[in-house]
């Protein structure tokens, strides 16, 4: 067996290889157990046979990802960029916060066909969901660097297009040390998925949702999504998910100079959204060219409208602003260069 072959390699493929050897099925466990713990690759798996690792070297590719490039932030902020073996972008970022916590945010699709206007990701060429494996490497790229312990599925992407794939990586997280509750899953509010993920997910995995307008109108102008999957559908959902689970939905709000940042709109988000429910996250926008992002002041007003509502809102700290870390920056920036 080739890397031609493997360049796809996940761990059922490699278990393939090992029995086709000879091996033993504890051996893949092995593997598994140095790749979560952040081994650099498999010469560094002390308990397996000295010839299995030179085979597993020379024909089982270590990751499904090739890393192309890197940026760091001022701030900590790690950003990277690979590309599936036929050379879709995909990106990932490591947050590093004064609290101590490492987080990493990931990417469930090579681009996105959902075309959010705010959204870099949005305005590139959709390439195709990741497998599971490809979305545990970008994570296991940075378990390398240094321990991580949370994980948010909001990089490149819509998760619930992607729910299986998404769901089989996020299951084996905690082997790498980011637990369940540490866990966050993003959507647009793509219903099918949502639904489903609602229904069927048991693990105490966090949703989070996507909204940045309070009205119909406004959020089918940002994301087309709306059209399909008003908000009076999915707010209901979100709902449900509250009442079977008993976890509280964050919301993320990216906040757009003149667009969706008025006192009156925030009222609008407060009257839409049940504060037992949800808990509202302000993100200063990180420009792509279309919009500018609001001011301080602003962001000041919506929230203390929000706060007098008792909707539970905090304002996200701006991370690898210089490094142009928003969805799909880097991998626009590298398609240019």
């Amino acid at each position: 067996m080739g890397n031609a072959t493997l360049a796809n390699v996940d761990r059922a493929l490699l278990q393939l290889h090992l029995s086709e050897n000879g091996e033993p099925p504890y051996r893949a466990g092995q593997v598994w157990e140095w790749a979560a713990r952040g081994a650099a690759g498999y010469e560094q798996m002390t308990n397996l046979p000295d010839s299995l690792r030179g085979r597993l070297a020379r024909e089982v590719p270590f990751s499904t990802l090739e890393h192309v490039q890197e940026a760091k932030a001022s701030d900590g902020t790690v950003k990277a960029l690979f590309r599936t073996h036929e050379g879709h972008p995909v990106e990932a970022v490591l947050m590093r916060f004064r609290d101590g916590r490492r987080s990493v945010c990931l990417s469930s699709q090579s681009g996105c066909p959902l075309t959010c206007t705010f959204c870099a990701t949005g305005q590139m060429r959709f390439g195709r969901n990741l497998t599971a494996s490809e979305i545990l490497d970008q994570a296991l790229h940075f378990r390398r660097i240094e321990p991580i312990d949370h994980a948010v599925f909001m990089g490149m992407g819509e998760p619930m297009l992607n729910l299986d794939s998404v769901l089989e990586s996020a299951r084996s997280l905690p082997d790498v040390g980011v637990t369940w509750r540490r866990t966050t899953i993003s959507t647009v509010g793509w219903l099918p998925g949502l639904r489903k993920f609602v229904n069927e997910v048991e693990e105490p995995i966090r949703l989070a949702l996507s909204l940045h307008a309070p009205t119909d109108e406004l959020r089918s102008e940002l994301m087309p999504v709306n059209d399909r999957y008003p908000l009076a559908e999915v707010i209901a959902e979100c709902n449900r998910y509250f009442a079977l689970h008993r976890r509280k939905v964050f919301v993320e709000y990216v906040m757009l100079r003149g667009v969706n940042d008025r006192v009156e709109q925030a009222r609008a988000l407060a009257d839409l959204l049940d504060p037992k429910v949800f808990k509202v996250n302000l993100i200063p926008y990180n420009p792509t060219g279309m919009y500018d992002g609001s001011s301080s002041k602003a962001i000041a007003a919506f929230k203390a409208a929000l706060d007098r509502a008792r909707l539970p809102t905090t304002v996200r700290l701006t991370r690898g602003r210089d490094i142009q870390a928003a969805c799909g920056q880097l991998a626009a920036m590298s398609a240019r260069g």
